[in-house]
């Protein structure tokens, strides 16, 4: 992977860049949609291109379980295996440490909305952490399953992913400075366990930790961008409002080297994307645009559509008459909200590519300002 930035904003940190791999070559700023099981629900991957994504994150744990590595690596990796001819990233399995465990015991997300604070010697019902590595129930048998950076790099290797990503602990939001800072201990001793098991030339990506804590934060970022990373993901929670979202990212960039990338994980709401672009984030990967369409939520210039409402039935405007996709230059308002009350599956693959194409589009238009110098 090689990485370059062709220009840098004169107003903020944003900035344009190149990431060239051997899969292709992505822009940056640029939406990562999530790709959990190698597939963008309801769309095939020619649909996928056509919505200008450039790049696709699949998630390693899920892919570990099912239909598993050994079989992907068989079909010749995830490009191959799925017909995705483009860049791919896969996580870690990091996430998981916390989605199914503490964010599943707690029902939090990554920005904390009033809840009481887990205190130090609080455990996880459905996680154990080690200091080697995770234990696991999993989803889909109850089995019990490890992972940790050994078992996750040589799980990502076998993948064959453009973009790799080190093993870490996300932790829960709820989680007081005394637990982040052991976590982050063990987070650092699994990055470099990372670097050591890697044998291929995919690129390997550190992630920052350290919680809401100012200095976690850019203790992990000095530590992480002191090791020999092709990249940097900043991962975790992100403190309990969007504002303090920016101050976090603000920390973390400043101790970062300017000439490799920098990926913002599992965060990319609309209202997002600027703010995030302008603290200096390259690429960052959100379930937003695809989760929200296939529950009938289009996002439009005039807002987000419910289209699950009677209400849009007689509504015989397109989507968004500034969107230049395809949906919205055939289907009316009337004809997708119908499919959505009538539970067929065209419903969410039009509300996918309407979304993708609306994502990206903003995107593109924010990498044009940072060109003409309006960014």
């Amino acid at each position: 992977m090689k990485f370059s930035v062709l220009k840098s904003s004169k107003k903020n940190k944003a900035r344009l860049g190149l990431i060239e791999t051997e899969n292709g070559v992505v822009e940056t700023p640029c939406l990562v949609p999530v790709a959990t099981q190698a597939s963008l629900k309801s769309l095939d991957f020619k649909r996928v291109e056509e919505t200008k994504t450039q790049i696709l994150i699949a998630n390693t744990f899920h892919l570990h379980l099912k239909p598993g590595e050994a079989l992907v690596q068989r079909s010749g990796g995830l490009h191959k295996f799925s017909g995705w001819n483009r860049p791919f990233m896969t996580d870690s399995g990091g996430f998981q440490v916390f989605s199914l465990g503490f964010g599943r015991d707690q029902n939090v997300g990554k920005i904390l909305k009033n809840k009481k604070i887990l205190s130090t010697s609080s455990t996880p019902k459905n996680v154990k952490i080690m200091e080697k590595g995770v234990f696991f129930k999993s989803p889909v048998d109850g089995k019990k399953l490890f992972l940790g950076p050994e078992e996750s790099i040589k799980i990502q290797e076998m993948l064959g992913a453009d973009i790799i990503f080190a093993f870490d602990e996300c932790t829960s939001p709820l989680a007081e400075k005394e637990y982040v800072e052991n976590s982050l201990e063990r987070t650092h001793k699994w990055a470099s366990a990372c670097l050591g098991a890697k044998k291929t030339n995919q690129s390997l990506y550190g992630i920052v930790q350290g919680g809401r804590f100012k200095d976690l934060r850019k203790k992990s970022a000095k530590f992480i961008s002191s090791l020999d990373f092709d990249g940097f993901g900043i991962g975790g929670e992100f403190g309990s409002n969007k504002k303090k979202m920016a101050d976090m990212i603000r920390w973390v960039v400043k101790e970062l080297p300017d000439e490799k990338p920098r990926h913002l994980l599992g965060i990319g709401y609309l209202e997002d994307i600027l703010p995030v672009v302008k603290e200096g984030i390259d690429t960052f990967d959100c379930i937003v645009p695809t989760r929200f369409a296939r529950h009938g939520i289009a996002f439009t210039s005039e807002g987000r559509l419910d289209l699950n409402k009677r209400l849009f039935l007689k509504d015989q405007k397109p989507l968004d008459k500034k969107c230049g996709c395809f949906v919205c230059k055939t289907h009316k308002r009337s004809y997708i909200c119908h499919l959505f009350r009538a539970k067929e599956m065209a419903a969410a693959s039009l509300a996918t590519f309407h979304n993708l194409y609306y994502f990206n589009s903003y995107v593109e238009k924010i990498r044009n300002d940072i060109k003409t110098g309006r960014l």
